[in-house]
């Protein structure tokens, strides 16, 4: 009884070693799905921003994970993306009108471009990472091998 309550020991200890280990392989693994969504969100909304002389267009700009979003971006040069996310910005020194396109003024008709992009990227984006998180786990748990109960 006392070996098997050891091997009992033994195995929770192992699973817990495995469980610990996934978020680790799961960030590994999503990091690049989340870099393709972003990018194609990016891409997205460019195709979708109203084109007067393309300074909205190529204002637009990608901050991967664990990199900080450009100084004219909104609280710029202070928010590092965390190791799970990819952001998007709409902005530079000489365009911070993004905002005023996508939700229009007194003198001026909504243009939205960003809100759409997202809409129609959402589904796609959802199932991506979803294959991502998937794959980590079936590579953590493979990687820990299987254990008898």
């Amino acid at each position: 009884m006392a070996s098997q309550s050891f091997d009992l020991a033994a195995q929770s200890r192992a699973l817990a070693k495995r469980l610990e280990a996934i978020p680790a392989e799961i960030v590994a693994h999503v990091r690049p799905a989340l870099i393709a969504s972003a990018e194609e969100l990016a891409a997205t909304m460019k195709a979708l921003a109203p084109q007067d002389e393309g300074d909205l267009i190529a204002s637009i700009a990608v901050t991967a994970p664990g990199q900080t979003t450009p100084p004219y971006a909104a609280g710029g040069g202070k928010r590092t993306a965390a190791e799970n996310e990819a952001l998007v910005t709409v902005g530079n020194p000489d365009m911070r009108h993004g905002h005023l396109q996508e939700f229009g003024t007194v003198n001026h008709e909504a243009q939205p471009f960003m809100r759409p992009a997202e809409r129609l990227t959402r589904a796609k984006f959802k199932a991506r990472i979803g294959r991502a998180v998937g794959a980590a786990i079936r590579a953590a748990a493979k990687a820990g091998g299987a254990t008898d109960a």
